[in-house]
């Protein structure tokens, strides 16, 4: 068996991401952007749980596809926890969280407020996975939270509803962070393909009690809300999901999560271009100081000498 180094200690030199890593990274990221917008777009036609169930349903079948003719690696018993935790957390819990935060939160908010995962996988992964938490990291922890209070202190304005949608948003934060530290032990020995395939099929299966809602939702909702629908589960599920555990196999989990510091943005151009939506101020600042934060994480301490 083989294992993953750890990081190296701030400031050390760190090799950059090989060209293929790079491009899978870029795939995820504007793949993940995208899903934002969709969910904007198809949530208003199915529950928050029905559309997790159907892009899970997608994903599994498309990410089957992949395994055919491959070599199957049978995980053992640990391996199997890591990866049903995985499936349920970020596959499962994190899917239904975003998709209900979406019915009351534009995409460009909720992006910035989920953005907060990377930071979690860095601490996480100091701690659980022998990456380092250093001051830097620690700081910018703490800078991100306030941009996260920041956000929430604006939810009675009436822009960002009953607020519900931030404590949503940041279910989605947690469980994406979650997934991720437990997805990366299960990839020092196994195929990515295969534990992505696992994983999502896993989180599926946990979002069955929504079966009904999504029988329902399929019987009613237009043709573009079930292409919707398939595009979630085709590209930022099968497609991105498998680039980013592509990524992750190669590179720590918190430097792999700060790359996706550039999905709000995006997501933020994207909505007002589809939507015509612009967060509200206390959003925008927070958001903004969110990301501050983000940057601040990724500083690497001097060593004297």
């Amino acid at each position: 068996m083989t294992f993953t180094p750890a990081a190296p200690p701030e400031g050390s030199a760190i090799a950059g991401p090989r060209p293929l890593v790079l491009v899978a990274i870029l795939v995820t990221i504007l793949a993940w952007a995208s899903a934002f917008i969709v969910i904007r777009a198809v949530g208003p036609h199915f529950t928050g749980g029905a559309l997790a169930l159907a892009r899970l349903l997608v994903g599994s079948a498309l990410l089957g596809l992949v395994l055919i003719a491959r070599r199957w690696v049978a995980p053992t018993g640990r391996e199997w926890l890591l990866i049903a935790g995985f499936g349920i957390a970020w596959f499962g819990a994190y899917n239904v969280a975003l998709n209900i935060a979406e019915k009351s939160l534009d995409a460009g908010t909720t992006a910035m407020i989920v953005n907060i995962g990377p930071l979690l996988i860095a601490l996480g992964a100091g701690v659980f996975l022998g990456e380092g938490i250093g001051k830097w990291l620690s700081i910018g922890a703490a800078v991100a939270f306030a941009g996260v209070l920041a956000i929430g202190a604006g939810a009675g304005g009436g822009g960002l509803g009953d607020g519900s949608g931030v404590l949503w948003s940041l279910a989605a934060a947690v469980t994406y962070a979650a997934g991720v530290l437990l997805q990366k032990p299960a990839l020092r020995r196994l195929p990515a393909a295969q534990v992505t395939w696992l994983g999502c099929s896993i989180g599926a299966v946990a979002c069955l009690p929504f079966a009904g809602e999504l029988a329902d939702g399929l019987r009613e909702a237009p043709t573009s809300a079930l292409v919707g629908a398939v595009y979630l589960g085709a590209v930022p599920t099968a497609l991105a999901f498998s680039t980013w555990a592509y990524a992750l196999k190669r590179m720590p989990a918190g430097q792999l999560g700060i790359s996706t510091y550039v999905v709000p943005p995006l997501v933020v151009v994207l909505g007002f271009l589809v939507f015509a939506e612009v967060p509200t101020v206390a959003a925008m600042i927070g958001g903004a100081v969110c990301l501050v934060g983000v940057a601040l994480s990724r500083r690497r301490q001097r060593v004297p000498g």
